[in-house]
């Protein structure tokens, strides 16, 4: 179970902080004029928690002046973390253009007041650069810019929200800066009754890898020991207790650990998705905290002779460093990881954080499902 050092050692966040106090413009400290004040958001996402029917259409040619549309239909299956601070969706349809599956991560900012939407699909594994926005009055606006064949666009995401049964999700593109706009995507959902069926999904085909981190799956009591100072040459060392909970999404193609620690310095909680790609057969780490609410840049990687390793490059005290993470002693009852950092081009490795975890027994197990329900099934 990763633990993003990253993220979390408070040397890194006081630089962050540090950082941006020292590039604050010399007008930051002028009177202006206060920006409005908005109402706390972190439940505007509730109607979306459940199971839903989901009725997708999809322009096949967005911004070329056609109007052919695929139609597909699905269920969306929504479950709340970190109490509703967060949210995870997972969609999956069939239509004539075949399976589409996706995901999507709902990370709330409590300073900003506004929801982050990350987005995710099955065919290549990768999280979207995320929308950006706020509810008002049953309806939520996001924002973002993405690259569509090879252009820059503005993508606008609303929700509209008609009842406690039914909602509507619109993406459209923008070529002019806003001032037109072509949807290109709409979803109309309407809530799972009681006793219900779902909508029934074609057989879709493994691909090798997909599931590498099947043996990862449920409730891990886990030990952490996490180095203060690291490439410091000190050897002062921090631990903490907690749970880990990692869940299956799209049969294996996907992955989420919820990771739940305490230690000298209070309570952590973080999330890892893990996201297959089933073209370069490599898996991506990506890493949130519940007090920063903005996913880290993944770590890339795959499992091979009993162990996975992933790398990425990341600053540190101001200079480039490569930080890899590895999964060790795989095994059903308990396993191991580490994460490592390497000043000198991977030549050597100092390892600053050590995990080692045991599989929650049967009966703890199922007190923690229980906690959870009716959600996290």
């Amino acid at each position: 179970m990763q633990a993003p050092v990253r993220i979390l050692l408070s040397s890194a966040i006081a630089i962050t902080i540090a950082l941006g106090l020292a590039l604050a413009p010399a007008w930051a400290g002028e009177t202006s004029v206060p920006a409005p004040a908005f109402a706390d958001g972190s439940h505007d996402f509730d109607f979306n928690l459940g199971t839903w029917h989901t009725h997708i259409r999809r322009l096949k040619q967005p911004l070329s002046g056609h109007a052919d549309w695929d139609e597909m239909r699905g269920t969306v299956t929504v479950n709340p973390i970190w109490g509703g601070k967060a949210q995870v969706e997972e969609i999956e349809a069939d239509g004539e253009a075949g399976r589409f599956e996706g995901m999507t991560v709902f990370l709330y900012d409590p300073d900003a007041r506004q929801w982050r939407q990350y987005f995710a699909d099955s065919n290549d594994g990768t999280l979207e650069t995320p929308s950006v926005g706020r509810f008002a009055h049953d309806r939520g606006e996001f924002y973002s810019q993405e690259l569509y064949r090879g252009r820059a666009v503005l993508v606008r995401g609303v929700w509209t929200v008609t009842s406690p049964n039914t909602h509507r999700y619109e993406q459209a593109y923008s070529e002019d800066g806003g001032k037109t706009w072509e949807a290109n995507f709409i979803a109309d959902l309407a809530r799972v009754k009681p006793g219900e069926a779902v909508t029934a999904m074609k057989p879709v085909a493994d691909t090798p890898g997909q599931h590498d981190f099947d043996w990862q799956l449920g409730q891990w009591d886990i030990h952490m020991s996490r180095l203060e100072h690291p490439l410091a040459n000190r050897n002062d060392w921090t631990t903490l207790e907690g749970s880990v909970r990692v869940r299956k999404l799209w049969n294996g193609r996907a992955n989420l650990a919820e990771i739940d620690s305490r230690g000298p310095s209070g309570r952590l909680e973080f999330l890892s998705l893990r996201l297959f790609d089933p073209k370069a057969h490599q898996w991506s780490l990506n890493f949130v905290s519940s007090n920063r609410g903005v996913f880290s840049a993944p770590m890339i990687g795959a499992f091979a002779n009993g162990r996975g390793d992933f790398y990425d490059q990341e600053p540190y005290e101001g200079k480039a460093i490569l930080a890899r993470f590895s999964f060790l002693e795989l095994a059903h009852g308990s396993n191991r990881d580490e994460q490592a950092f390497s000043a000198d081009g991977g030549k050597t490795w100092e390892v600053d954080w050590v995990n080692t975890s045991k599989r929650t027994s049967a009966a703890a197990e199922k007190n923690a499902f229980a906690a959870r329900a009716p959600h996290w099934p």
